[in-house]
């Protein structure tokens, strides 16, 4: 059964390369690293000490006046002003109210409130449970951020938070694309949230997954990813609501897969089953075949483990093709920021087809001979690709793919509606 082709019109981001998405772009082009010396909690416990912070977020320049920030979370900040951002970049700010009852929001995420969790039981223990305040556990729930986004903007369509690790704000895109494509709703906000906080740098040392310098993804002497945090939304609508309203289209969402592993709660299956099915099911669900990708953007964290499994999975599904195609890691600049990088990296690949780049990988200087494509690591690369697929594949062996195409009028689909 076809559906409703479906296009994304607005683009809104935090992270540590700007707290937009123009911002985002230039670093990328320039090949910048936002990773460096954490600030938002103390280090000093832990064997690293960097990460990939957002360094002038200022919440209150990003979101309007009307929408009280008190009791949001950062993350619910950070998720509400690059929703803020999307809708304007939509030409869809403010809403018209007549659309709020079909407009519904996926936000994909795990820490939620935890950095404010954190700076409650700090109080707790130094003032005395009734002197702290309860208050900073207001947002807790990693559900806060699409319930924030749902309250202040007044929204009554469908509403979900996934916690798929880092597959999840990709599965937000996917999903999103579903909803639309089907009827269930006119216009999806979908991304990802995620900020820093203390308890998932303590785990991530803790697993000794974390390189002390900035990471290294594909790289021979690789030692693991950057903690990073950001929010990343998209605003995606039906291909003729976007025509009929005269909206910049940045791209279309072809196809998606997502798949499961079944096979370790932390590490990859080496075999790369679920990375090549996901892969697999993606181009099968966008009608394309492997040679028809222009540049892949790859889950690429800078573990040993994924970085030589993703490459297997790779080559495994585009065979010969693969050593033609661009592969890189943009978290060698943004960092690996969890729940939010498949948003990220989504907005990071419309980015891509819509101002004619390919980003590079950074800080590499080693090739590993299991890691043997092309990793773009000589800096970004200024030709235009028209089919990009974004791959994350996180903890649980959750996998997802998504497949975003330059906008063409006659579409790629036979018998999709436009």
């Amino acid at each position: 059964m076809q559906g409703k082709r479906v296009v994304i019109t607005g683009l809104g981001t935090v992270n540590a390369l700007g707290t937009n998405a123009a911002e985002l772009a230039e670093a990328l082009q320039q090949g910048r690293c936002g990773i460096g010396p954490v600030s938002l909690f103390d280090t000093g416990p832990f064997r690293t000490h960097t990460g990939a912070q957002i360094r002038n977020f200022d919440p209150g320049a990003l979101i309007s006046r009307e929408y009280p920030l008190k009791r949001l979370s950062r993350a619910d900040r950070m998720a509400l002003a690059a929703t803020l951002e999307a809708l304007r970049d939509a030409g869809l700010y403010p809403l018209p109210e007549e659309l709020c009852l079909d407009t519904g929001v996926i936000v994909g995420g795990g820490s939620g409130g935890k950095l404010e969790a954190e700076t409650f039981f700090d109080e707790y223990l130094e003032k005395g449970g009734p002197r702290a305040h309860f208050s900073r556990l207001a947002s807790l729930s990693c559900a806060s951020s699409a319930d924030a986004i749902a309250t202040k903007l007044k929204l009554w369509g469908p509403k979900t938070t996934l916690m798929t690790a880092c597959s999840a704000g990709s599965t937000a895109v996917g999903l999103a694309r579903d909803l639309i494509r089907y009827g269930a709703a006119r216009i999806m906000i979908a991304g990802g949230v995620e900020p820093m906080c203390r308890t998932t740098y303590a785990s991530f040392n803790a697993l000794k997954a974390v390189d002390p310098d900035p990471c290294k993804p594909f790289d021979r002497e690789r030692q693991g990813l950057s903690l990073g945090e950001a929010a990343a939304i998209l605003i995606l609508e039906a291909l003729q609501d976007a025509r009929r309203r005269g909206a910049k289209i940045y791209g279309e969402v072809l196809g998606y897969g997502v798949t499961c592993d079944a096979h370790h709660m932390t590490a990859p299956d080496i075999e790369a089953s679920g990375a090549v099915r996901a892969m697999k099911a993606a181009l099968a669900d966008a009608g394309l075949e492997p040679g028809q990708v222009d540049y892949i953007n790859a889950h690429g964290t800078g573990t040993p483990a994924n970085d030589g499994t993703e490459t297997r999975a790779i080559r495994s599904v585009f065979g010969q093709q693969a050593y033609t195609i661009p592969v890189s890691s943009t978290k060698s600049m943004t960092g690996h920021t969890l729940g939010a990088s498949g948003a990220l990296e989504a907005v990071i690949s419309l980015l891509a087809i819509d101002r004619g780049f390919i980003p590079p990988t950074i800080s590499y200087q080693s090739p590993d001979p299991d890691c043997d494509l092309d990793y773009v690591t000589e800096g970004a690369r200024f030709i235009a690709p028209d089919i990009v697929l974004s791959n994350s594949f996180a903890f649980g062996g959750n996998n997802t793919t998504v497949i975003f195409g330059r906008y063409r009028e006659e579409g790629r689909e036979k018998g999709a509606d436009s």
